[in-house]
């Protein structure tokens, strides 16, 4: 599988953090500033609703505990999927893919069950495309998990626990990488979302696509 993004005329933003950070609302402002200026944008998200992506939320639903190289597994499976069938046939077309979660989400979270964070990265790098950017919403776990109690969710068992959550959000923070932006997500959505479009308003790729509606 090609990971080359030079020869793809599409764009592709990965949105990342730790759970509570306001992603799915920042793809939504987004998408809509790509659409405003003409483009067509492909929402997706991680895991997907495809059938290994189904596995892995009914197995989170019902609290049942993989070992952590079996869950990383299922991730993998799941992202092939998702690309071979949605990211790099948008891509192909020209498209805007935008996705909230992406790899950095499977090498932080599974690094905080003990894997090695890095060497899922790097595996990650080789075997899937790289986005064009990556946005890192920052928020401390604390605050995070008083949005997600907020909306009314139960917590994930596993994943959402402030301990688990201080532990991927370190990850994230030892991932670097040129195509990683951090925007601070202890803000209000539109002030995070004018964050998100100034880290892309000078992007070599991104720019051009978006005809000044920055």
């Amino acid at each position: 599988m090609s990971t080359g993004r030079s020869s793809v005329a599409g764009c592709f933003i990965a949105f990342e953090g730790i759970d509570g950070t306001g992603k799915s609302t920042q793809v939504s402002l987004l998408a809509d500033v790509f659409r405003e200026a003409g483009q067509t944008v492909v929402v997706t998200r991680e895991p997907t609703n495809g059938q290994y992506g189904r596995q892995i939320r009914d197995l989170s639903t019902r609290g049942v505990a993989l070992e952590p190289q079996d869950e990383l597994e299922y991730f993998e499976q799941d992202r092939r999927e998702h690309v071979d069938t949605l990211i790099s046939p948008a891509l192909e077309r020209g498209e805007v893919v935008l996705t909230d979660r992406y790899f950095l989400s499977t090498a932080a979270y599974q690094g905080a069950r003990g894997l090695n964070a890095l060497e899922i990265l790097e595996r990650h790098e080789s075997l899937f495309p790289v986005p064009d950017v990556v946005i890192l919403i920052d928020l401390l776990p604390s605050k995070a998990l008083m949005r997600v109690d907020q909306r009314g969710d139960a917590r994930n068992r596993s994943y959402e626990q402030e301990d688990f959550l201080i532990k991927a959000s370190t990850n994230f923070h030892r991932f670097d990488r040129d195509y990683l932006c951090t925007v601070d997500g202890d803000a209000e959505a539109h002030l995070v979302h004018a964050d998100v479009c100034a880290q892309l308003k000078n992007h070599l790729r991104i720019s051009p696509l978006l005809k000044g509606h920055l």
